[in-house]
């Protein structure tokens, strides 16, 4: 099974930075894209893109994940006091396997309330459920001897 995005097909995040896909947008600056995601998870959930293209996380320079990293804090802030959201989750999805579905790589920031009405996202995953020590152990010291 092939999990490699179709490169034939155009990035329709490369399509929204170039201005010929509409959205919603936050902000801008000379590496950065902010913009409204259109199928959010919560009230005011948006993207942020480096402009120059990477597919994801291990395709991404230093300085490009730096700059969308802090854009994402810089925008976080705001959520928080502007939006009045109660918290705010950064997500990054790398791979099909990971809910990558655009192929470009991004960051979602997700404000999180109380207030279900405003937010309509749910862990993935049940919290609080501990692995062993052994594995924990094992799965250290294979990343360990990579790194």
């Amino acid at each position: 099974m092939n999990d490699l995005p179709d490169s034939s097909v155009p990035c329709v995040f490369c399509e929204i930075i170039a201005g010929s896909v509409q959205c919603a947008v936050v902000m801008e600056d000379a590496t950065t894209f902010a913009f409204m995601d259109t199928d959010p998870g919560s009230d005011g959930h948006l993207l942020v893109v480096p402009k120059k293209h990477s597919a994801d996380l291990t395709d991404i320079s230093a300085e490009d994940l730096t700059a969308t990293i802090l854009t994402a804090q810089r925008i976080a802030k705001k959520v928080l006091s502007e939006l009045g959201a109660d918290g705010v989750n950064l997500l990054n999805c790398c791979g099909i396997e990971a809910w990558q579905t655009v192929f470009h790589f991004h960051l979602h920031v997700i404000p999180r309330y109380r207030d279900r009405s405003k937010d309509r996202m749910e862990l993935p995953f049940e919290p609080g459920i501990p692995v062993g020590p052994t594995a924990l152990a094992e799965y250290a010291k294979v990343l360990a001897a990579a790194l």
